[in-house]
């Protein structure tokens, strides 16, 4: 797993140079959150349930982890459980405490998720790659049997599963398909510009510095310990919250095993397949891993007219995603954000430059 922490290239990396480039486009990126928003409005039931919301939601759980592992240079396999700590702590909080508005419940939900991810980020402190993720990975075993073995979580209901109270936000019903969206892509912009401004800061520094070389960050006078902890917790804040929206916003009702290993291991597939060390790739990454499926779902029924079923066309999936991702942790570990970076370079200069 040391491929997952390696420094990426400098042409790549949220270099100061990128960062400038990126600066000079606020309207641009203010023009896209809009039409994000104004695309609520125009497109059917089957966009919001089928794509807009599951990107939205992957895309904020791919950046929480990026956060720890491109950014802080921290593996883990323990995403799906710090989601769902988030998703049984949120539901736990809105019934319990029903006057309590919607988004603190989604915030206090982050905060047992920061929480679980500082306990589960201890051994950081002590060891590192391989042996990190096989201790991360020990939360994705225990979390889920915790919430099974004790109906307290799940509130006594016999399967175990949590269902989705009413969405409700200053009398606004957000539980219509086009409220969940909105509520999902309000928590994603908030929580995007704030990793955006965590990373630009000298925490993010910190934790590149830790990422490349934690003994010469440590004579540098940079504190290792609290900085592994702080990106466990904001990265486990993060992605709780995406465990939040997944289980209320996307499908409804959960229960531990919607959060399993296969959970982590698609989040993991976002970044590297996106681009580890980049807030833009957490996008790249859970659009391809969440439109690429439909694409193939799509061409196997028109073109081949149903003569590849649906067990087949889900091994041509896994097929495509390995073949990525060990082309992309080989050739460019920085994944697609790096490609379409280079690419944008080339057509700056062009045709001066090919």
């Amino acid at each position: 797993m040391t491929a997952l922490a390696a420094p990426a290239p400098p042409e790549t990396v949220e270099s100061p140079e990128v960062l400038r480039r990126w600066r000079v486009g606020p309207l641009a990126i203010a023009g896209l959150v809009l039409a994000f928003y104004a695309l609520g409005f125009v497109v059917h039931d089957y966009w919001f349930n089928a794509i807009l919301i599951p990107f939205l939601i992957m895309a904020l759980a791919g950046l929480g982890l990026n956060l720890l592992t491109g950014y802080a240079g921290q593996a883990s396999l323990g995403t799906g459980a710090f989601m769902s700590v988030g998703a049984f702590a949120t539901y736990n909080v809105l019934l319990r405490l029903p006057d309590l508005p919607l988004p603190v419940s989604l915030v206090i939900g982050g905060l047992f998720g920061a929480l679980a991810g500082v306990i589960f980020g201890l051994p950081s402190l002590r060891i590192k790659g391989f042996y990190l993720t096989a201790s991360t990975l020990a939360a994705q075993f225990f979390l889920p049997w915790l919430f099974n073995q004790y109906g307290w979580f799940s509130n006594y209901t016999t399967s175990g599963s949590i269902s989705a109270p009413k969405l409700v936000f200053l009398g606004a019903d957000l539980s219509t398909p086009l409220g969940r969206y909105l509520l999902t892509l309000t928590s994603v912009v908030i929580l995007t510009w704030l990793a955006w401004n965590l990373v630009t800061s000298q925490v993010g520094r910190n934790w590149m510095a830790i990422r490349d070389m934690d003994t010469a960050a440590a004579v540098a006078g940079i504190p290792i310990a609290f900085n592994k902890l702080a990106s466990f917790a904001i990265s486990s804040f993060i992605i709780a919250i995406a465990g939040a929206l997944w289980a209320f916003a996307y499908l409804g009702t959960v229960d531990a095993r919607s959060f399993d290993l296969d959970r982590s291991f698609t989040v993991l597939f976002i970044i590297i397949i996106g681009g580890m060390g980049s807030i833009a790739g957490a996008f790249i990454g859970s659009a391809f891993v969440i439109l690429v499926p439909i694409l193939i779902s799509n061409v196997s029924a028109n073109l081949f007219a149903g003569a590849i079923d649906a067990g087949q066309s889900e091994n041509l999936q896994k097929i495509l995603f390995g073949a990525l991702i060990v082309y992309f942790l080989i050739k460019e570990p920085n994944g697609l954000y790096a490609l379409l970076l280079r690419a944008r370079r080339r057509l700056a200069l062009w045709p001066l430059k090919s």
